[in-house]
């Protein structure tokens, strides 16, 4: 995101090492200390809202494809007590800035940007809205320690923790797939970001030491049991930048490719109504980035299916392949990877315990993810340490993440 939503540390470890409880009485206190010290504490509501990582299936959610994306416990918190007027005044604590939404006002940005990390949680009340959800004006405070810029979906968590503050907890809890899809809709319409829904359903879809597989096209999901391997971030330092022309550049690429198919083959919605030997069909008819671009796509979404099959099989090895696989198609096919990114998997690779490794996220900087046996942690993080800023001459940061359950209220 170009965006900074609600600002965050990028020291994960400092921001993980408080509980739930400290973190609860933290933000508690210091709303309170804006407010009145003396002031009745029993009406502050917490939301919180975690990031993700994704595990495999990059660039397959805009082609109605599978995704196995993870919530981790680098979240987004919001401390807030509801006001009996139409406004919403926030304060984030790590850019010490009040911003202020009037619903009176809210209407799409059509793209222009320039609003700030404001514009996610306007956008959920525009989307509540416009789906008939009755909202409500909140004061409070925003905390993260989500790191900015690496590709974990600071975004999708503020929107769906700005969802829990909006709306009257004595009303029943949205659907997860519904809050996801007004989440997506904040970003899409109000925002302008054309992004697909993993990231949104990620956050709020999450389950405690489980992976979520995602069907795009149905919204239909599983929760799947990961490994016994921790599950580490590596953060390349070098800012998730895919700029909205190459996003967008992406995405028309993939539709060509579906408009050559369905020519011949009208049934063909998507990439995701496709098999490679379908696509090698059609493939000469194609311009070759376009080619290029669906072949990612149409093994991605296979990958995808595999890797669920090897995590309950608990078969490391293809674990290892199949990353690999990942992480070269999104290099050599899809030409999304960087100089940063592929550095930071070469030196993961190197390092004994290190049991798979690949880019994640959308491309061009960010982070990788990697499953770890639980002794070779502290090696994969003295090796990226010593060897990746001189290959670089970035500062890199590891990341011990935890698979966590979705957004909600806290306590």
């Amino acid at each position: 995101m170009a965006s900074r939503p609600g600002g965050g540390s990028t020291n994960g470890e400092s921001g993980r090492a408080e509980s739930r409880e400290e973190r609860a009485g933290r933000l508690r206190a210091a709303l309170l200390d804006r407010e009145d010290p003396g002031a009745d504490p029993a009406g502050i509501l917490l939301s919180r809202a975690p990031g993700r990582v994704n595990l495999i299936g990059e660039h397959t959610d805009y082609n109605d494809g599978l995704v196995l994306p993870a919530a981790i416990d680098f979240e987004i918190w919001i401390a807030f007590r509801p006001l009996d007027e139409p406004v919403v005044e926030l304060t984030s604590l790590a850019l010490g800035e009040t911003r202020r939404v009037a619903f009176a006002d809210l209407a799409p940005r059509s793209g222009s940007g320039g609003g700030g990390w404001i514009e996610y949680v306007a956008g959920m009340a525009w989307s509540l809205r416009e789906a008939g959800h009755p909202v409500r004006g909140f004061r409070g405070i925003l905390d993260s320690n989500l790191p900015i810029g690496a590709g974990l979906s600071s975004s999708a968590a503020l929107e769906c923790a700005a969802a829990y503050a909006l709306r009257d907890p004595a009303l029943p809890a949205l659907p997860v797939p519904q809050l996801a899809r007004l989440a997506q809709r904040a970003e899409n319409a109000y925002v302008g970001v054309n992004c697909g829904i993993m990231d949104q359903f990620s956050s709020a879809a999450g389950g405690a030491d489980r992976a979520i597989l995602l069907d795009c096209r149905s919204l239909a999901w599983e929760l799947v049991p990961l490994p016994d391997l921790a599950l580490v971030v590596c953060n390349t330092g070098s800012p998730h930048r895919l700029e909205t022309s190459q996003y967008n550049t992406r995405r028309a690429e993939c539709e060509e490719g579906v408009a050559i198919i369905a020519a011949g083959k009208p049934q063909v919605r998507s990439l995701r109504d496709v098999d490679e030997a379908t696509l090698e069909a059609f493939a000469p008819r194609m311009p070759e980035n376009v080619a290029r671009r669906c072949r990612h796509v149409v093994g991605e979404i296979e990958r995808v299916r595999e890797t669920v099959a090897a995590l309950e099989a608990n078969d490391l090895a293809a674990l290892g392949r199949l990353f690999a696989a990942s992480h070269a198609s999104l290099r050599d096919l899809y030409e999304v990877s960087s100089p940063e990114l592929d550095a930071m998997v070469e030196i993961a690779t190197g390092v004994d315990g290190v049991v798979a490794a690949r880019m994640t996220g959308a491309g061009f900087g960010g982070c990788t993810v990697n499953l770890v046996r639980a002794g070779a942690v502290e090696a994969l993080r003295a090796a990226v340490l010593a060897a990746y800023p001189g290959r670089t001459g970035l500062t890199p940061e590891v990341y011990v993440a935890r698979a966590v359950e979705g957004a909600g209220l806290v306590g």
